[in-house]
């Protein structure tokens, strides 16, 4: 029976683990701002738009890079840096409930995100995001199934 215990302790505080790093990768109330990428006018090329991850992103293939909308990931709860590069979000305006995917493709200074401004206004189905200069939004972290 105690050996028991102990294995059951041990897979509690596994699942427990995994269930904390999960809710971990996402944020709510999150601020987000747009930025004129242009992806398909600059032809999906993250050198031509100067993005942070174009070091380890520009020679994606080009159905990679197009896949999802752009965006700067600076948010409250996530990795930095170059391990955030690629990765995609699941975005959701709050006041709406309109949602996209993303890939980010850049850091930014915001506290939270700074999307293609095609991205931003697919979520902004309102018009109150224009109106206020920023979406309120949450995210988490996604596959992107590549």
């Amino acid at each position: 029976m105690g050996r028991r215990s102990v294995i059951l302790g041990f897979l509690l505080c596994i699942v427990a683990a995994v269930a904390t790093t999960a809710a971990a990768q996402q944020a709510n109330n999150v601020r987000a701002t747009y930025n004129y990428y242009y992806p398909a006018k600059n032809n999906w090329d993250l050198r031509a738009v100067s993005a942070y991850c174009a070091t380890w992103d520009a020679d994606m293939p080009l159905a990679w890079r197009k896949k999802y909308g752009w965006t700067a990931f600076c948010g409250p709860v996530g990795p930095t840096g170059q391990a955030a590069c690629g990765k995609c979000l699941l975005v959701t305006n709050t006041a709406t409930g309109s949602q996209a995917t993303v890939r980010i493709i850049d850091q930014c200074s915001n506290g939270g995100l700074d999307l293609d401004q095609g991205v931003f206004a697919q979520l902004d189905t309102d018009g109150s995001g224009v109106a206020n200069g920023h979406l309120t939004v949450d995210y988490q972290f996604v596959d992107c199934h590549d």
